[in-house]
């Protein structure tokens, strides 16, 4: 059990992990001094900010960053409550970019990627130091050093997902997981609740997601149980909002509540539709990894622009 279970988890999660926050410290470095002042100008109404938060969330790859930095500019009194709200439904956007990935089956590219990026990000450390002299040359440097450096984040996160994967026959012959399969055939309520309690925590989505989509590919569990995971995924991850939150402003806990409601009613609208997108999402890819990844963006988008009317009530925008 030790080796052919719990050292890939261990391996492949802290290799999925250190890939996301690495990725993400770096296109938050790149784009990070744009971050907010895009989110105060971008964000007057609504729309615009759905618009500005599915980009920057995008971007950065961390809807948990832009959401942490959206309350913190409410708390601060730089931002008003309604302004948040149409980011907040962008995050949810934005954040697909990385299963829509992962989703692509492009794991053979990691370890290429990983060699190739390396060199570049190691090179841009070295040559600043020759380069003093010319400041445009090393604005330029800096920036090729944290892209390759998000690049190598990313062939980290292939990579994890690759050894999470080595885990599944492991998983298939375990008593306790057939039983959670099992029961999970009565009820996708405990696939939701796996996602919510995994997510939470490891306070990572992405992380939740990529695992469950590695089991989908590996057949070792159904493509219905899956999309019941990722709605308890986006549920789990309303615990970075909260914490954000506490000993804020009254303004910065609505902004966390509101994403809280969002993902929760969410996932309650849809979890009684999940044959319905499963096959949609069939329609879409033919691997059932890449399956999950579009049953993802599909509540995701419907469920950001259900509630975007929402925010333009009167009632709300008084707050």
């Amino acid at each position: 059990m030790l080796t052919s279970l719990l050292l890939p988890l261990a391996a492949g999660l802290a290799l999925f992990l250190a890939g996301m926050k690495t990725m993400e410290a770096a296109l938050h470095a790149l784009a990070g001094p744009y971050l907010r002042q895009a989110l105060e100008r971008f964000t007057r109404t609504p729309l615009r900010g759905m618009i500005a938060g599915t980009g920057l969330t995008a971007l950065v790859q961390s809807s948990s960053a832009v959401t942490v930095i959206t309350i913190g500019l409410v708390n601060a009194g730089v931002m008003a409550f309604p302004q948040t709200l149409g980011i907040i439904l962008g995050t949810n956007i934005g954040t697909c970019l990385t299963t829509e990935l992962i989703g692509l089956n492009i794991h053979r590219f990691a370890l290429p990627l990983l060699c190739a990026s390396f060199p570049v990000w190691l090179a841009g450390w070295i040559l600043p130091e020759r380069g003093g002299r010319y400041p445009r040359l090393q604005a330029w440097l800096a920036r090729l050093r944290l892209a390759a450096l998000a690049c190598c984040g990313f062939s980290c996160v292939l990579l994890g997902m690759k050894v999470m994967q080595s885990m599944a026959p492991a998983l298939q012959s375990r008593g306790l997981f057939a039983w959670f399969v099992e029961q999970s055939q009565q009820s996708l309520l405990w696939g939701l609740l796996a996602g919510a309690c995994l997510t939470a925590l490891i306070q990572s989505s992405a992380a939740a997601i990529a695992m469950t989509m590695g089991l989908a590919s590996a057949h070792t569990i159904s493509v219905e149980l899956g999309i019941a995971i990722v709605l308890g995924a986006n549920v789990g991850t309303c615990t970075t909002a909260f914490l954000a939150s506490l000993g804020g402003s009254r303004y910065g806990r609505l902004v966390a509540w509101s994403h809280i409601l969002l993902n929760f009613g969410g996932a309650a609208l849809f979890f009684p539709l999940i044959t319905w997108l499963e096959g949609i999402s069939a329609l879409l890819a033919g691997d059932p990894s890449g399956q999950i990844a579009h049953a993802q963006t599909l509540f995701n988008l419907v469920s950001s622009f259900l509630a975007l009317p929402m925010c333009y009530l009167k009632g709300v925008q008084r707050l």
